[in-house]
């Protein structure tokens, strides 16, 4: 069977505002930037999203097919949602965010090679309902899992509830990402990596904390790897963590590890690696704009 990634989650366009350059409008949400980065890098690829009867919804329909992404849900009779992103003098960015999250239905896991959730379709009601049941059924189907919780605090007040979403996601996955905002959003913030551990507790194949320009942490069992991010002029960092979650994913897809229930050493240091070199590429293009196959020669180069 040819591996193929099923995502869920919100699909949205990005509006960027930043000092002394015209707006831009992008389509992105974090599931979408997943879905699109896995799909340039050659992994098939479907999205389930809501996506809306109205021009920005066609922008992402046109931005999916160009990349090679199968949208695998019916169109939303409704307004598509927006996410503006406002730029700083270094290019990082804060985001406010014009979304509902709420899909009829989603795809049946089977068949699939591994089911990507993440960001605010898992976390936000009522959808992230839905999401909850899909996981549930993947797992009882034997489709292993990757999650992103991607939290924005602005759009969830109430961090206990978040959490105890999170938490329950993260005791079904076999994959886990975060960033050390999510972590300090979550956890303690003066102690990120200490969430990384507790994660570790549901036995996860892994777990890694992204941490910008610090580079990234990776862990399975008693492995402990450190990553260290590569040099790069930054346009900006929109899109950043979704292209290292893309990269990471693409990875284990084409290495075969989708099922694996551990990883060694130096599988954990070539994927962050890979994860790393998939993010700078992004970082050094405005907008959420992720590298194709052709871009990235670390992949499926292993030894």
């Amino acid at each position: 069977m040819t591996p193929a990634v099923l995502v869920v989650g919100e699909a949205l366009v990005d509006i960027t505002r930043a000092p002394d350059r015209p707006d831009t409008e992008h389509p992105g949400g974090s599931p979408l930037n997943v879905a699109v980065g896995l799909a340039r890098l050659g992994i098939s690829t479907a999205l389930a999203a809501q996506v809306g009867d109205d021009p920005y919804g066609d922008r992402i329909r046109r931005h999916l097919a160009d990349s090679g992404v199968r949208l695998a849900s019916p169109t939303y009779a409704g307004q598509t949602a927006t996410a503006t992103a406002r730029l700083d003098t270094d290019g990082h960015a804060t985001y406010e965010f014009d979304l509902h999250w709420d899909p009829p239905e989603l795809p049946d896991p089977r068949g699939f090679t591994l089911l990507h959730v993440g960001s605010i379709g898992a976390w936000m009601p009522p959808g992230a309902d839905a999401v909850a049941d899909l996981v549930r059924r993947a797992r009882e189907a034997g489709v292993p899992v990757s999650f992103d919780p991607n939290v924005r605090p602005a759009l969830a007040p109430d961090l206990g509830a978040v959490w105890r979403r999170v938490r329950r996601l993260a005791d079904a996955a076999s994959v886990l990402k975060l960033s050390d905002e999510d972590a300090a959003a979550l956890g303690d913030a003066d102690r990120p990596e200490e969430l990384v551990d507790t994660l570790l507790d549901s036995d996860p194949a892994l777990v890694a904390m992204t941490r910008g320009g610090d580079g990234a942490l990776l862990r399975s069992g008693p492995h402990r790897v450190e990553v260290v991010a590569g040099e790069v002029v930054v346009a900006d960092t929109i899109g950043a963590g979704d292209a290292w979650m893309a990269g990471l994913l693409a990875g284990i897809v084409t290495e075969g590890w989708a099922t694996r229930t551990s990883y060694a050493a130096d599988e954990l240091e070539w994927l962050g690696r890979l994860a790393g070199a998939t993010a700078a590429i992004t970082c050094s293009r405005p907008g959420a704009d992720p590298p194709w196959r052709h871009e990235l020669p670390e992949l499926g180069a292993r030894a």
